[in-house]
């Protein structure tokens, strides 16, 4: 019996090519295609992996479950990459590959395959993935093989090959860059982007418009928010409520993408030590992120803000370095969830040309006391007892000035 493989298939040049290559190593190839919310036609995709060889196909819809168990959970803990970056591909990738090794245990198969390249990020993201789920399954990877890297040496070689096998393509020589779309995201780089001075074009967007371009009238929503979750949005502006996870999502791209907003163009650091271009479209996650973060400044406490400000960099590089399933991911996300218990409330916001702007908030567990800020209410703080406080603060300053001065005098002397 040929061995049994389970390939991460999109459809595109370089899985197609792969899914050939394999059925050439006598492997019984399942394709399997994870639906994250790309824009592609999926029955075009099953009959093309179908005619290429593979034994089986296999679609999974993902979309709900990305944005409900990675997505939102990512807005919660505040996950931005070098403080930029809102991860939308890092994010779909632990998600496809604990689905594909589901599959993997089902068709009892035991080597998986994906077609992500030998320089980038997401081989590490998928391969950690597969170990931490299935610490013994078979891990291909053509962009790490010998053979594989000697018979196609880039992009030319691939289309060379898919002609000589009548692998069917949309791909051509001339295609200017290469994009990874999801429903949080879409990304485009390498090409003609990889030169730092190539500006983003219009004609590369593809889930909103250039700010620029965005109607000269504003869009007022409100975001409700509970345990520091997205659960209902309703536009100010015509009554529209959306309150399913998934409706709700994609109604704020649909709002986001027509403002121009989202959109981020970036040279970033690779898990992998290179640094890399991208131009990223992230609409509804952009004002996801911005509201929860405003959300928290009224019903969050001071210490424990601290605290989960220190976990955020660490959470959102586990995500981006492929750690998805890994003990110190759970212990962060335990820690995060826990911060979250008491986020609840709304945030009212304007969408404009680009800008996403907070126009108030209001929560039940609010810690904000107008009585004790105002500076016109005398309410419950004595402003006298400031000066002991100062003063106690002030100690070790002068302590340390005064040892400055005596350091002076012994030099002069």
């Amino acid at each position: 019996m040929k061995e049994k493989v389970v390939l991460a298939y999109s459809g595109g040049l370089d899985t197609s090519v792969i899914l050939k290559w394999l059925i050439e190593k006598d492997y019984e190839v399942i394709a399997f295609v994870a639906d994250v919310g790309q824009d592609e036609n999926f029955e075009e995709c099953r009959k093309k992996a179908l005619q290429l060889g593979a034994s089986r196909v296999i679609i999974s819809d993902l979309k709900k479950e990305f944005i409900d168990n990675y997505v939102l959970k990512a807005i919660m803990g505040n996950a931005i990459y070098e403080g930029r970056y809102l991860l939308g591909t890092a994010l779909a990738r632990p998600l496809i590959a604990k689905k594909q090794i589901e599959v993997a245990n089902q068709e009892k198969a035991n080597a998986v395959a994906h077609g992500a390249t030998g320089k980038g990020n997401d081989q590490v993201r998928f391969e950690l993935c597969y170990y931490a789920l299935k610490p013994d399954i078979k891990v291909i990877s053509p962009w790490k093989d010998k053979e594989f890297l000697d018979t196609f040496k880039g992009r030319t070689d691939l289309l060379k090959y898919a002609a000589e096998k009548n692998i069917p393509v949309k791909a051509s020589i001339d295609k200017p860059y290469s994009e990874d779309d999801n429903l949080m995201h879409i990304s485009h780089e390498a090409g003609i982007l990889e030169d730092p001075m190539y500006p983003v074009q219009k004609s590369m967007l593809q889930k909103m418009v250039m700010p620029q371009d965005a109607p000269d009238r504003e869009t007022r929503i409100v975001i409700y928010f509970r345990n520091g979750i997205p659960i209902k949005v309703v536009n100010k502006d015509d009554g529209t409520v959306k309150e399913e996870s998934y409706e709700m999502y994609t109604y704020l791209n649909e709002l986001a993408g027509k403002n121009g907003i989202g959109l981020l163009d970036m040279v970033e650091n690779r898990f992998v030590g290179i640094k890399s271009r991208g131009v990223y479209e992230t609409p509804a996650a952009t004002i996801l992120f911005i509201a929860h973060m405003d959300l928290e400044g009224i019903a969050m406490d001071r210490e424990v803000m601290r605290l989960r400000n220190m976990l955020t960099p660490k959470f959102s590089e586990l995500i981006y370095y492929g750690f998805w399933f890994s003990p110190e991911m759970d212990f962060l996300m335990a820690a995060i969830e826990k911060s979250q218990e008491i986020i609840d409330g709304s945030v009212h916001l304007c969408l404009y040309k680009g800008n996403v702007l907070v126009e108030g908030r209001e929560s039940p567990s609010s810690l904000y006391n107008k009585e004790l800020s105002s500076m016109d209410i005398e309410g419950g703080f004595n402003q006298i007892d400031s000066r002991g406080f100062i003063r106690i603060n002030a100690i070790r300053l002068m302590a340390h000035r005064a040892i400055v001065e005596a350091s002076k005098k012994n030099v002069n002397v």
